[in-house]
């Protein structure tokens, strides 16, 4: 059996695209994992492969003192990957970003073993341009990135196919949104957006005065804010059902997230992560807005949240736009691109 080894972390928006191909080609491929001991373990634990923990340092934007160590230790942890790959021979690397995947495809690079990566964003990250010319293919989830690397292919967003597949009205019975208001979904990312739970709270007796809220508000950030209508939680393993009972979601604008946002036709505001961020989520977000696609809320604005929120709800437009949009999933085209480059199992 063909050994796959898929890389990525740092973040959720990094490993979830990832658990969306590994469940593709599950059961026909020999599959492992490769990351740090941090978020990536975690969500790749639910998997149930094989696991390889490797010390890679983050860059911190910024902040001089706190990089003085990096070359040492990513020099470690590029050998620590090497060492791995040599005794395991894999058939391919499949990275989808962050830190954490450099030592990887520089040690299958170094192996001639092939590698891909998938970029999210609209712009590519800097691990995604330092590995690029390691890669046998950059996949991204935009046309317009695909471009930027003469290596580049366009395959979409690879989109969890069980997020496509909720129940609205077993959905809304299990919330306990029994009534006849709009419900709104909050969504902070995978580590949940102090600022968007600050806002809602906020705003809260406002916001339920005209929509019910299930609040995913990140590991940590629940406290104690009991109303009726309100559901807080700080994470939702069904993710189905929260985006099929919702009738309109505030967001972050994580590329992973709006895409799944978009291909359930979720009519959202987005507030994309501006201080301590290379900017990617403001070029996401305004990407889907030129087409139409959704509204944006620039976090200093926040004070205005309700009246944006309803808004949006009453926006024809944006639901048009919506209803004839094609937002696909890119997981089959991805794992076709997989066979092709490590050989049919």
């Amino acid at each position: 059996m063909k050994r796959l080894l898929f890389t990525g972390g740092g973040s959720a928006g990094h490993v979830v695209p990832n658990l969306a191909v590994m469940q593709r080609l599950r059961g026909t491929y020999d599959i492992a994992y490769m990351g740090t001991d941090g978020i990536e373990r975690a969500l790749a634990a639910s998997f149930g492969c094989r696991y390889f923990t490797i010390d890679c340092p983050k860059l911190v934007r910024g902040a001089i003192a706190a990089n003085l160590s990096l070359p040492r230790r990513l020099r470690e942890a590029k050998r620590a990957a090497l060492r791995i790959l040599e005794r395991e021979r894999f058939d391919l690397v499949f990275s989808k970003g962050g830190y954490v995947s450099y030592p990887a495809v520089w040690a299958a690079h170094r192996l001639g073993i092939p590698a891909l990566t998938h970029e999210s964003d609209l712009t590519p990250g800097l691990c995604t341009r330092l590995i690029a010319g390691k890669c046998r293919f950059v996949l991204t989830s935009f046309p317009e990135t695909a471009r930027r690397f003469p290596n580049g292919r366009y395959v979409g967003s690879p989109i969890r196919a069980e997020v496509l597949a909720g129940d609205r009205k077993r959905a809304r019975k299990a919330y306990g949104f029994t009534g006849s208001k709009p419900v709104l979904l909050v969504l902070g990312g995978g580590s949940g957006s102090r600022t968007l739970n600050n806002a809602v709270r906020a705003h809260l007796p406002a916001l339920l005065a005209r929509f019910y809220i299930l609040h995913l508000c990140g590991k940590g950030n629940a406290g104690a804010h009991e109303s009726e209508g309100y559901v807080c939680r700080e994470f939702e393993p069904d993710m189905a059902d929260a985006y099929a009972c919702c009738d309109l979601a505030l967001s972050r604008a994580g590329s992973n997230t709006v895409f799944e946002l978009l291909a359930n036709k979720i009519p959202s505001l987005l507030v994309p992560l501006g201080r301590a961020s290379r900017g990617d989520q403001k070029q996401n977000a305004a990407y889907f807005q030129a087409k139409g696609l959704c509204a944006v809320l620039q976090e200093e604005a926040l004070a205005q949240l309700p009246e944006a929120l309803l808004r949006l709800y009453g926006s024809a437009s944006v639901r048009a736009a919506l209803s004839t949009d094609r937002i696909q999933s890119g997981t089959e085209r991805i794992a076709d691109v997989i066979r092709r480059a490590a050989g049919q199992p």
